[in-house]
């Protein structure tokens, strides 16, 4: 990279060249920079964009298996816990249906936004698409700790959203799969979750269950 007057840096490819006299020797040679911050900005992004949701930003799918594999490997490392929440918002389709596509979407960018601000900075909020949302949280310490946080995340879906001068009420179906006791691998663990979620659907929604 090169440094700019202001202190900024440019990142730049650059090539050489020699210059040569009648005979053959080598007088002088030619550098050429080229400006690539434009591309290597734009790599930057097309590589984030394949690993996060485009509406909420979120981690998606594959960002999220990935950092599920990291995680399992470190609790057995360590012998310790993690938990993984499946979230689904309760009457989402009714807010769809009714307001429209783009208010729903608004909704959805306002739900991402709470679910971040419920969890710590080592654990993972994703969207998997639809109105669906899946929480990894890695090194906890007892089923209780995963019950307090389901109950943190019902609580920020549970309060109105303000959007586009509606006041929309949803809630969620929280499903919640624990490891080592619900699963020790990825499939086994997002299967038991997402079952428990719709237990939690059939209990009335709104509420969140442990996989049993």
């Amino acid at each position: 990279a090169l440094v700019r007057r202001d202190g900024s840096s440019m990142a730049i490819e650059d090539s050489a060249a020699p210059i040569h006299d009648r005979a053959g020797h080598v007088v002088g040679g030619v550098l050429i920079f080229r400006d690539v911050s434009e591309t290597r900005a734009m790599a930057l992004r097309m590589a984030h964009l394949a690993q996060h949701d485009a509406l909420t930003d979120l981690p998606n799918r594959v960002l999220l298996l990935d950092r599920m594999t990291q995680a399992l490997a470190a609790a057995r490392r360590h012998r310790s816990k993690l938990a993984l929440l499946f979230i689904d918002l309760d009457h989402f389709k009714q807010v769809n249906d009714s307001l429209g596509h783009a208010t729903a979407d608004n909704l959805l960018i306002e739900v991402a936004r709470r679910l971040r601000a419920c969890v710590r900075e080592s654990d993972t909020v994703s969207r998997q698409g639809g109105d669906e949302f899946v929480v990894l949280l890695t090194e906890i310490h007892s089923d209780d700790d995963a019950a307090h946080v389901a109950a943190k995340l019902l609580d920020a879906c549970t309060q109105p959203f303000a959007i586009e001068g509606h006041q929309i009420h949803v809630g969620a179906s929280i499903g919640i799969a624990l490891y080592p006791s619900d699963g020790d691998d990825v499939d086994s663990l997002v299967r038991n979750a997402d079952a428990a979620m719709y237990h939690a659907k059939q209990e009335g929604r709104n509420n969140s269950q442990f996989y049993a």
